[in-house]
């Protein structure tokens, strides 16, 4: 559904340099500090910032050849759109039902009834979660088969992101070959709905992998001196120096913990991976 290979953008004090791919069926997340490069991929991926190398391929073409009836089948919600505050959801409807050839009017409204949201208000009255919420039904209610989507749980409740979530499990139970692409810096909302994550620092892809293997073979071993210094450490991927000795992510849980049963084994969050990858040291 999409490929970047070797994207690169340079500014005066950052470069992107980034290589992903989102698989049909998939819902992929890109997850990493503020200023990580997040929204910098996006916009690459959306011809919103030129790349200065690499190649993008969207929907089995090349990003720059989209048509606009292929840019119909994104949906987008970036960290900074919106649309006037001054609208009601009714006028908005009348606005898209003008932008797009495929909008469903009617599953749009139904929609917005069924999550709650006044479709004869102004925008401007709605709490940050609602307005969330309409960012996200405006992108999936024009036959979208991909979505690409920047932190759309930023500043949200909790109960208003699992809102959100429950939006994006019925998009894509509608239709196998759907896509997600999306990113947050808040991890615990992606382990529970992506099937594999990237994880970016500095511009770069410093991890990959399903999140069933990182929630199930990943683990951080929390060690003294003496522990460290006897231990196997062919299966560390990171080391971090703690006060009370050495902590150590590995992706081989399994092998620790049964050639080292007294040694303290925790699991490990995407949260603790991303803080080892980035602050951690190869061995």
């Amino acid at each position: 559904m999409l490929k970047l290979e070797n994207v690169r953008k340079n500014y005066d004090r950052f470069t992107l340099d980034c290589s992903l791919e989102v698989q049909p069926g998939c819902i992929t997340g890109l997850v990493g500090q503020n200023g990580a490069g997040k929204s910098t991929t996006f916009k690459a991926v959306l011809g919103l910032i030129r790349a200065d190398g690499g190649r993008i391929t969207l929907m089995g073409k090349d990003a720059s050849a989209l048509s606009p009836a292929d840019r119909e089948k994104i949906g987008v919600v970036l960290s900074d759109s919106g649309v006037s505050e001054y609208l009601s959801i009714k006028d908005v409807s009348a606005m898209l039902q003008g932008f797009y050839h495929s909008f469903d009017r009617r599953y749009f409204l139904d929609q917005c009834r069924k999550y709650q949201l006044p479709v004869d208000k102004r925008i401007k009255e709605f709490s940050t979660g609602m307005k969330a919420r309409l960012k996200l039904l405006i992108a999936i209610s024009h036959g979208a088969d991909f979505l690409l989507l920047d932190e759309p749980t930023a500043g949200l409740d909790v109960l208003a992101r699992d809102s959100l979530l429950d939006i994006l499990r019925e998009y894509m139970e509608q239709d196998e070959s759907r896509a997600i692409l999306i990113s947050s810096h808040i991890s615990t909302d992606l382990e529970g709905i992506c099937d594999d994550l990237y994880m970016i620092h500095q511009g770069r892809i410093i991890l990959h992998e399903e999140t069933d293997v990182l929630l199930g073979s990943y683990g951080l071993l929390k060690l003294d001196a003496q522990e460290y210094e006897s231990i196997d450490k062919q299966y560390f991927l990171r080391v971090k120096k703690e006060p009370y000795g050495y902590s150590a992510l590995t992706d081989q849980k399994q092998f620790y913990m049964e050639n080292y049963p007294k040694a303290v084994i925790e699991n490990s969050g995407i949260d603790e991976m991303m803080t080892m990858m980035i602050r951690g040291e190869r061995v």
